[in-house]
């Protein structure tokens, strides 16, 4: 059987009498991906945000690869060989691509093992023609690029991202999305998006959440084609 690299288990976050996140049981395998989806206010937000250390849980436990990890904080998780991505951008608009790149991967490795992974990941993510352009001068998508490149050059065995798609130009979802199927091939990955057409285009397993609990989870098709998911979230034009 694959490893379980990810597990919550009766995860509950409550916000005074707000249930945010309500006893939600999670499992995910070694090379998985899994998008998390659901209506604004549904609660996949909650659940992503206490998982990645930005949020203590009222209740229950977080566990990688077997340890629990509760109430960690987002550097002490990253520092397990998580790559977490989140919807406030981790960067440095004064430096350039290649800058922020390289100080990313110099969390890992020595200075050059930094300049051979960081030429790695600008070829990947075929960031070299602005790779001596300074972040805040870059478009939105070349941006999006740049935060995946600052997860995937210290690689990492499980990534977390929230909406990695938001804002993008169709060319530019292509392109994430080939890059996170080339993720798939050395790590286990959790998406957090509401673009259903980037959905269809990479998901096979997806969990869906409502009123703060996992109303449904299973193949994308099934997904999609399910009644009672239609009328929650997905609406008669999904």
């Amino acid at each position: 059987m694959a490893e379980v690299v990810l597990e919550t288990q009766s995860l509950t976050m409550r916000f005074g009498g707000v249930v945010a996140s309500d006893n939600v049981n999670f499992k995910l395998q070694s090379r998985e991906l899994r998008c998390l989806i659901g209506p604004n206010g549904a609660g996949k937000s909650t659940f992503f945000k206490c998982v990645t250390g930005l949020l203590t849980p009222t209740e229950g436990h977080v566990f990688m690869r077997g340890e629990e990890v509760t109430g960690w904080m987002p550097h002490q998780i990253a520092s397990l060989g998580v790559g977490i991505k989140t919807q406030t951008p981790n960067v440095m608009d004064a430096l350039s691509v290649f800058e922020n790149i390289w100080l990313s991967a110099r969390r890992f490795h020595d200075p050059t093992e930094s300049n051979r992974k960081t030429q790695e990941i600008i070829e990947r993510l075929a960031l070299g023609s602005i790779a001596r352009t300074d972040l805040g001068q870059l478009a939105h998508g070349e941006r999006q690029r740049v935060e995946l490149g600052l997860v995937a050059v210290g690689d990492p065995w499980l990534v977390l991202l929230d909406e990695p798609a938001a804002g993008m130009s169709a060319q530019d979802v292509d392109r994430m999305t080939e890059i996170i199927h080339e993720l798939t091939q050395t790590a286990a990955v959790v998406i957090v998006e509401h673009d259903m057409q980037f959905i269809r285009s990479i998901a096979e397993t997806v969990t869906v959440f409502h009123h703060g609990a996992v109303l449904m989870e299973d193949h994308i098709d099934r997904v999609m084609s399910d009644q009672t998911v239609r009328n929650v979230y997905l609406g008669k034009k999904a």
